[in-house]
């Protein structure tokens, strides 16, 4: 499994992580056997990146994933989860996080995690559920490092989901170590420029932050909450179409476009869809490592199989640019 270093912490995570996410709901619905069987099957791999939240089936993926690893004690596992501020608690940040970040390592099982994420989106002014980035700043940031002092987590992150330029200015402060990306076939705006009426959020090269900042990126959304599966089915362990982030407005909407990229399998650039989506998502040097969302072993091995496989070719790529180009002026 290769490794990269992981922005400016010294960590070497491996390309692919174990998302323990509820989209694709192993760690939240699955059995306790096949739990313990895929991430059996992750460590054997070389994958030492697990990545978890409270809000993984209210804490269930932490309680989950604690008892594995309690059970198969790995010497190199890096384990991160995130917190969630309520907005009806937005007025007492630094106490939410250090009783959230209590409560994720009492069922984790563990003294301290290896990064701590915040999990709300953050924008220019805040409000709802989302975070401003002087709440950020002067809130959570110092709550973090409070946190950090303490032993509890080695390094810290965001979500980086939300406006654009408040992520990226919060990037820009150089005191957050991990960065959660979303960046797929359908949205790779934070490694390029999109034309001029492309419909999905434009997260203007934020790539080109991360690394100035010495941040290391974990890219999600690789597949789109499913949409770039190839199909609509869903496993029952996996969760209903999620809202999109970055793409378009409805998963309904990314769906069909998802489709649309299929020539990348027919015309023989790779075996599916889901393969080229996580080929493509390993292929920019700024990631440090991505989680795809599963529901089943049998999808943990496709994405294990897809990213042995390495990065798409040249020809691909090219081909993808063509095919997004249909994209273009139509409605987001």
């Amino acid at each position: 499994m290769e490794k990269r270093a992981f922005g400016r912490t010294g960590l070497s995570l491996s390309i692919l992580g174990f998302g323990c996410g509820a989209v694709g709901g192993l760690m939240v619905r699955g059995s306790h056997a096949d739990q313990d069987t895929a991430i059996g099957k992750a460590l054997d791999a070389g994958i030492n990146y697990f990545d978890t939240a409270v809000q993984y089936g209210d804490g269930e993926s932490e309680r989950n994933l604690g008892r594995i690893m309690k059970a198969r004690k790995p010497g190199d596992a890096v384990i991160g989860t995130k917190v969630r501020v309520p907005s009806a608690r937005a007025h007492e940040i630094e106490a939410v996080v250090t009783e959230s970040l209590d409560a994720s390592l009492q069922r984790l099982q563990r003294e301290r995690v290896d990064i701590f994420h915040l999990h709300n989106p953050i924008t220019l002014t805040g409000g709802n559920e989302t975070l401003s980035v002087t709440q950020v700043r002067d809130s959570v940031l110092p709550a973090f490092e409070k946190l950090r002092q303490a032993g509890k987590t080695r390094f810290i992150g965001i979500t980086a989901v939300g406006d654009t330029a408040a992520v990226r200015q919060v990037i820009d402060l150089g005191a957050f170590n991990s960065a959660q990306v979303s960046y797929n076939m359908l949205n790779p705006s934070a490694a390029e420029a999109l034309p001029p009426g492309y419909p999905a959020q434009d997260y203007g090269r934020l790539f080109d932050h991360t690394r100035q900042a010495g941040v290391g990126v974990v890219g999600i959304r690789v597949l789109a909450g499913g949409a770039l599966t190839g199909t609509a089915d869903r496993h029952p362990t996996a969760s209903p179409p999620p809202p999109p982030i970055g793409s378009a407005h409805a998963y309904e909407t990314d769906l069909r476009r998802g489709m649309r990229l299929m020539p990348l399998v027919t015309e023989g650039y790779a075996d599916s869809l889901a393969e080229a989506a996580t080929r493509f998502a390993i292929g920019h040097p700024a990631m440090g490592t991505i989680l795809v969302g599963m529901a089943t072993i049998a999808e943990f091995e496709a994405s294990l199989a897809a990213v042995r496989k390495g990065p798409l070719p040249a020809e691909a790529l090219q081909r993808l640019a063509a095919l997004r180009t249909g994209f273009v002026g139509e409605a987001r």
